[in-house]
């Protein structure tokens, strides 16, 4: 072999390993297959803004990181998990602006065009671009159409596939810590009849990030029933994947003392207790890009006298084809699941800790031992939007196992021992026995703006009614008896509002029925968030100027449900007076919140 064939021969081996090196390298390290948003921020004159707040949530809207705008008014995001997120960008003098259901990609950028305004912000999605940490990036292209044998190919740069995702990581034990102190639980679940809620108390939430990618809640209601006095005291504890990337394993306590006898009060030393624990595990799992699995269950476990025990699973599986359409299967069995709702805004999560933790679980008694209200749906849901307007279509078919009604008596009325004095009202809880049916739904809702929409809804749900004039005697045989469901058609009107300079938020609805003499349960056990509620009622949330010195920030809540008293259906007379049958109790509530 002569001088020139050892000398082509080493310049073949040491191109060889040119081109080795950078995919040994990439075989070493891992690539992170990952996207990122960024931004910029501007006036509505196209002036960039430096210094805005930039707060990113995940699909869980729980605060996933913060960043700051730059003196160029732009800012990114790297390093995420394939997910849906949530951005809120604010600034003193501006009013803040809030985009939902921004779609991360593997290798993919999502830019956004953010105009901050004094009456109405806005953000834009433009499309995709690619990141540098996709598989072929033009770093790679540029390497392989120009590399020389000798030439060395080891250039990484900026967030690429070199990039450890371990820098955005917070080394802190405990970091964005948010917390909801509210007195006096001023607003409660957003569907009525699913179980019995605490009226006067003090409530807290509380979240905080554990070592950065680790989510801890705590929350509590402590009080006492309005008219009863009873005590009352519930805490939950949650822990979940700060990313979303697991299931979130929660345990909820609650405890309170029952009035003795039917309806009488006693000492303290002869009051029965009523202690529930209950354990839940929620999931969620993206099977193809366009489809979502939600499932989960919680086990209960209730003492009153007896031990009862019981398991509640559901699923939801949600198909999105495009942006604007969606179709969502769900079934639940059990406990009702307004959570699944999913009513968003800043500090969702804390709302509803609050909203769950001191709803107790419906109790009656029949036959002289305790029931606990149980039911099962499965519903059948499409939605499209269509500018700015969006439709929704909902069948579904649910059934309700000892119904826990609300029974207003004359005084001295017996009911034989089936009657269980109501833990907050003064008034009892009947067990009007089992029923089912099924319906439909139909709404419109129309954005007029990014403050204002209206809503109508047309359908058929499950009523009951009972016969007239009857005497009663205290059988609550005879009282099941008379009390009968089938089908009613109701029609549902219902506002939303925010008051840009104020920042009031209000919601109102009233639904009509036709008929007098019937009382309108609803869909106790649906997952969606546009649920008619008998009655006329009214929800406001508003905050309060504070000093800027403070830690905290406040807000008071009223809660006015069926406020003209509809929906109330008389039985029959005992004792010259009539019994009542309510689903839905008129009730006022109010509450001041600090958060922080």
């Amino acid at each position: 072999m002569n001088a020139q064939t050892h000398k082509s021969a080493a310049v073949l081996i040491l191109a060889a390993a040119g081109l080795a090196v950078p995919f040994a390298s990439r075989a070493a390290a891992p690539i992170v297959l990952s996207g990122s948003i960024g931004g910029v921020v501007t006036n509505s004159v196209g002036v960039p803004q430096m210094g805005a707040s930039v707060v990113l949530y995940n699909r869980q809207d729980r605060i996933y990181e913060k960043a700051l705008t730059d003196d160029k008014g732009e800012f990114r995001f790297a390093g995420l998990f394939p997910e849906l997120y949530s951005i809120r960008v604010s600034l003193a003098s501006f009013v803040p602006a809030l985009k939902r259901e921004i779609s991360v990609q593997p290798g993919m950028r999502s830019v956004l065009n953010i105009t901050l305004n004094t009456l109405f912000s806005s953000i834009q999605i433009a499309y995709p671009l690619p990141e540098n940490g996709s598989l072929m990036t033009d770093e790679w292209k540029w390497m392989l159409r120009t590399a020389a044998s000798t030439r060395p190919v080891l250039r990484f740069a900026g967030d690429g596939l070199g990039k450890d995702v371990s820098q955005n990581s917070h080394t802190a034990l405990f970091s964005e810590t948010r917390g909801v102190l509210k007195v006096s639980a001023g607003d409660g679940p957003p569907v009525p009849g699913i179980g019995n809620e605490v009226d006067i108390g003090t409530a807290f939430a509380l979240a905080t990030s554990v070592f950065g990618n680790n989510q801890l809640e705590v929350s509590g209601n402590v009080g006492y029933g309005s008219q009863t006095g009873v005590p009352v005291a519930a805490f939950r504890t949650a822990y979940s994947r700060g990313s979303g990337a697991g299931p979130e394993i929660s345990v909820t306590m609650r405890q309170l003392f029952l009035p003795g006898g039917n309806g009488g009060t006693g000492s303290e030393s002869t009051l029965p207790m009523l202690r529930s624990v209950a354990a839940s595990l929620d999931d969620r799992a993206q099977l193809t890009d366009d489809l979502a699995l939600q499932y989960g269950f919680t086990l209960d476990s209730v003492s009153i006298g007896d031990h009862l025990n019981y398991f509640s699973p559901y699923a939801r599986l949600v198909y999105s084809a495009g942006k604007d359409d969606t179709l969502a299967l769900a079934y639940t069995i059990g406990n009702a699941r307004p959570d699944l709702a999913g009513a968003g805004g800043q500090d969702s999560d804390l709302q509803r800790d609050l909203n769950t933790v001191g709803l107790f679980p419906r109790i009656s008694l029949a036959g002289g031992r305790p029931r606990i209200q149980r039911g099962s749906e499965l519903e059948l849901t499409y939605s499209h939007k269509a500018g700015s307007r969006r439709y929704d279509l909902s069948a579904y078919k649910e059934s309700v196992t000892n119904a826990a009604l609300t029974l207003v008596t004359p005084e001295g009325f017996q009911g034989n021992g089936d009657l269980l004095p109501d833990l907050f009202t003064g008034n009892s809880i009947f067990n009007a026995g089992n029923y089912a049916g099924a319906g439909y739904t139909a709404a419109v809702t129309q954005n007029l703006g990014e403050n204002f929409s209206a809503t109508l809804m047309y359908g058929t749900m499950t009523g009951l009614t009972a016969s007239e004039g009857q005497t009663l005697n205290g059988n609550p045989e005879e009282l099941r008896q008379m009390i009968r469901s089938a089908r009613r058609q109701a029609a549902t009107a219902r506002i939303a509002a925010t008051l840009p300079a104020a920042g009031t938020h209000m919601v109102a609805s009233y639904q009509w029925s036709g008929d007098p003499r019937w009382a309108m349960p609803g869909r106790l056990y649906s997952t969606q968030s546009l649920r008619p509620m008998p009655g006329l009622n009214i929800y406001v949330r508003q905050p309060l100027p504070g000093l800027s010195i403070l830690p905290w920030r406040m807000e008071a809540t009223a809660d006015l449900r069926n406020l003209l008293a509809e929906g109330y259906l008389p039985l029959g007379n005992a004792n010259g007076q009539q019994v009542v049958l309510v689903q839905n109790p008129r009730s006022f509530r109010g509450g001041l919140s600090f958060i922080f």
